[in-house]
Order: C-alpha cells, then sequence, then structure tokens
C-alpha cells in the first residue's frame, strides 16, 4: 500500500502508519511516481488530476473516487471547465459521493457509477488516547482555529467571567503555534489572566491554555463543554463537528461550512452564527441556554469494502 501526501503534517501522521508514504509529485513526474503491480487507485475527496487517473488506467488498475464532493463555492468554476473534467471522469471507474447534491454536480461534470454512501468522516471511530481529569469550571475549545480567528475569539472573551471558565485554543496548524501563543500572552496580560502551554504542562490550571501538540484535539473534547469550530468563521469551509458531537458537546460554528455540509446533517443539536454574535454567545447569561449535541446514525462502509476487496 502506497499513501501520498501534499503537506508535511499528513506526510508526518501517514509514517505512523505500516505503509509506504510519498508526497505526490507534480503531474510531470506521475508516470514514474506510479508503481507497477499496483491494483487500485483510491483518490479522496475532489483531487482530479488528469495525469494520475490516466496513467492509472493505462496500467491496468481500478479507479476510485472516494467520499468525493463539489461544494458550493467551487461549482461554478467546475463548470466553466466541465470540458476537462469529463476528461478526467473517463478514466474514473466507480465514484462514492457524499450526498445527492453532489452526485447531481458530478454527473454534470460527466462522472459515472455513481453511490451515494455519506461521507467516510461518519464511520470512523472516536478513540480518546490520554484520559484527562473533566474540570469543574465550564470549558470552552477553540477547535482547529485558523489566521483571524484567534483574534477573533479572544476579542469576544474580553467580558467574559473567568471565575468559572476555563479555556483551550487549539490552532489548526502547528506552524501557528508561536503566532498564537503571543497572542494569547498579550490577551492574558492585559485581563490579568493565567496562561499556559500544553506542551509544558497537563495541570490545566490556567485560564486559558494553547494546545500547541498536535493529535490531542479528541482528548480536549473530551473534557469540553462547548466547542467553536474553526474555519467556519474565515472561508475555510468549517471542520468535522462528528467529534465533538460524540462527546455531547454544545457546537458553535460561523457561517462558512461549505465543506462539511454532509458531516453536519448527521449531527443532532448544532448553532450557526455570524462573528459578531460571539461576544452574546459566551456571555454567562447565554450559555445555558444551548442544547447538547449527538451522533446521528453511522454510514455503511461495505460498498467502498467490497469494491477494495
Amino acid at each position: 500500500m502506497l499513501i501520498s501526501t501534499i503537506t508535511q503534517t499528513g506526510f508526518n501522521e501517514a509514517s505512523k502508519l505500516s505503509v509506504d508514504v510519498k508526497y505526490l509529485p507534480f503531474e510531470l513526474f506521475l508516470p514514474f511516481w506510479i508503481k507497477d503491480g499496483v491494483k487500485t487507485l483510491v483518490v479522496l475527496e475532489a483531487e482530479l488530476w488528469y495525469m494520475l487517473f490516466f496513467i492509472a488506467k493505462k496500467k491496468g488498475m481500478k479507479t476510485i473516487l472516494l467520499n468525493a464532493r463539489i461544494s458550493d463555492k467551487s461549482y461554478s468554476r467546475y463548470k466553466k471547465f466541465s470540458f476537462f473534467y469529463k476528461k478526467v471522469f473517463e478514466n474514473i471507474d466507480i465514484v462514492f459521493a457524499q450526498s445527492e447534491i453532489d452526485k447531481a454536480r458530478l454527473l454534470e461534470l460527466g462522472a459515472k457509477n455513481i453511490q451515494v454512501i455519506g461521507n467516510i468522516k461518519l464511520a470512523q471511530d472516536i478513540k480518546i488516547t490520554e484520559h484527562f481529569k473533566k474540570s469543574d469550571k465550564f470549558t470552552i475549545t477553540l477547535a482547529s482555529s485558523h489566521e483571524g480567528e484567534e483574534e477573533l475569539f479572544l476579542k469576544a472573551l474580553k467580558n467574559c467571567d473567568f471565575k468559572d471558565k476555563r479555556v483551550f485554543i487549539v490552532p489548526r496548524h502547528p506552524e501557528r503555534f508561536e503566532k498564537v501563543e503571543k497572542l494569547c500572552v498579550e490577551f492574558c496580560f492585559k485581563h490579568s489572566l493565567s496562561f499556559e502551554k500544553f506542551s509544558e504542562r497537563k495541570e490545566f490550571l490556567s485560564d486559558i491554555i494553547l494546545v500547541d501538540i498536535l493529535g490531542e484535539l479528541i482528548n480536549i473534547y473530551a473534557i469540553t463543554d462547548m466547542v467553536i469550530l474553526g474555519g467556519s468563521f474565515v472561508k475555510i469551509g468549517g471542520h468535522n463537528p462528528l467529534e465533538p458531537a460524540f462527546f455531547n458537546t454544545i457546537i458553535i460554528t460561523g457561517e462558512y461550512i461549505f465543506n462539511q455540509k454532509s458531516t453536519f446533517e448527521r449531527v443532532e443539536n448544532y448553532y450557526i452564527i455570524k462573528s459578531s454574535e460571539l461576544d452574546d454567545v459566551l456571555s454567562n447569561s447565554n450559555i445555558q441556554k444551548f442544547k447538547k449535541s449527538n451522533v446521528l446514525e453511522k454510514i455503511d462502509l461495505s460498498p467502498i469494502l467490497k469494491e477494495l476487496s
């Protein structure tokens, strides 16, 4: 088995598995990259590289597009180049789409043999790797935050009463840890709050804790009361709500969830707000009105496993 990645974070995570991990090269080098003897090519979501599928078919592989989606944001762009994507889909044997809307859009682009099975994230097993003690304080986690969202979140916290609250901030990308730390330190100094980094202490006694280690978000969700999902207050497209919903947290998200619509459909009780409403959400008087979330029924992976067997 060969796993490809295009980011250092992805490479590090994939390297933990007992498989061959490589960076996906430029299309020019794909004929030399795809190994002889590989029987199946599985490509995720919307990585519609023409040469990748073309060379795979030339080498006699079965080609599968898994977890396929065409977001609202990118739909018009795909239609402008539909002539190109029709050529791509000529080399794709099976498409497993996330939703009926995605299926309709994929058919318009020339895809064939499409099955709607939902988002494969709905089949994941949520496992805690380290059990932390839950605080008596109401715990709020800003999860998978992106550039600009930490400032927005901290600004909304300025009138928050920390006597009965504790806050975790978990940036999406490790290269931003240092910058977010600086923002947190400045905010805590200005408002006379305590601060700590997860990498240095795991006592969770401070008002604000920066989680500056990858792979700990699930463990933090397990001791969290309210999750503010990042990537949704800026135009990133949102992040997976299933993990916090598994722990029955209160889920608050911004408006930009165009990449996660199929996963939000499987969550009961979540709240979409505007950036300007964060202040009200985090106020003491309003927090109690929100309901806890939970995950609805998981999807069936058997159609995928059948094709891979």
